[in-house]
């Protein structure tokens, strides 16, 4: 299949595990060594990443933010430091459903534990004009687990642009697709009774649901009653970004969804039958 002057066949494919997925990357390169160095350079990329945003890493920058006392500031990689911002951007435009902040609540989620979830405690500030983090009130933790994937993959773009590859397709497991140039990559978009093929041309998908790993996502909002979709996919320029919200309308209720804005993006999701659809408030 040609698509915008490409064929499958013109594209390498190279993958690895890292963030607890794998990270597949196509582009098109004329050299296999060439190529291969340039996934090299990427994979290099991701695990430094990895190295500043795992929460799990003792040393790691957001471990070290997780573990700070009342009053201090800790200076950290830039890195963490524009994904920090971004995921401030998103709170602000989901309207606080994605939030980073409320470690300690998904963990108690991921774990399975019984009882009500933990009450937030902890305040800290993010620095907007430096690499720093200041800690106001020690407690609060941070978890880039919804957003620190796509992140990667926007940095990842950048970098194989910098070779001077011009298409390609970039995913952290199932979870989120990021396309860059003319080429148009068919993505099935798949419900338990029937599914949507969707062509993403220069653009980020990502994917939430409660399918795989059950009811994991956390609503930071009091006496939430649970995910109103069993799984949905939203696009967004950004990896990062698409994300963030994708996580965000799974912990939404019809009321959210009713305020939030989707210019410029595609929402689907599974209904209840299990087919797919593009999110009926949408033009």
């Amino acid at each position: 299949m040609d698509r915008g002057g490409y064929t499958m066949s013109d594209f390498r494919t190279f993958s690895q595990d890292a963030m607890k997925t794998t990270f597949t990357l196509r582009f098109s390169v004329d050299s296999a060594s060439t190529a291969a160095g340039i996934a090299q350079a990427c994979f290099e990329e991701v695990e430094y990443l990895e190295s500043k945003l795992n929460r799990y890493l003792e040393g790691s920058d957001i471990w070290q933010i997780n573990h700070m006392d009342a009053g201090e500031t800790l200076f950290i990689s830039e890195p963490c430091h524009e994904c920090l911002k971004l995921a401030m951007r998103a709170y602000q435009e989901t309207g606080g459903l994605f939030d980073i902040t409320i470690g300690k609540q998904i963990e108690h989620r991921k774990t399975g534990a019984t009882g009500k979830l933990p009450d937030p405690v902890g305040r800290i500030a993010i620095d907007p004009d430096r690499p720093a983090v200041h800690c106001l009130e020690a407690g609060r933790e941070l978890d880039l687990g919804g957003i620190g994937k796509g992140y990667a993959l926007d940095q990842l773009r950048k970098r194989i642009q910098e070779w001077g590859i011009d298409a390609g397709l970039l995913s952290s497991g199932a979870s989120t697709q990021l396309s860059f140039g003319r080429h148009s990559w068919p993505i099935e978009l798949c419900g338990d009774n029937g599914s949507h093929l969707y062509n993403l041309r220069d653009m980020a998908l990502s994917a939430s649901g409660t399918g795989v790993q059950g009811s994991h996502i956390v609503s930071p909002y009091p006496g939430s009653t649970g995910c109103l979709y069993k799984r949905i996919w939203i696009t967004h320029d950004s990896a990062a970004m698409a994300d963030a919200w994708s996580t965000a309308i799974m912990a939404a209720d019809q009321s959210d969804l009713q305020d939030l804005q989707f210019e410029g993006v595609d929402l689907f999701v599974e209904n209840d039958a299990g087919y797919v659809v593009r999110f009926p408030d949408l033009s």
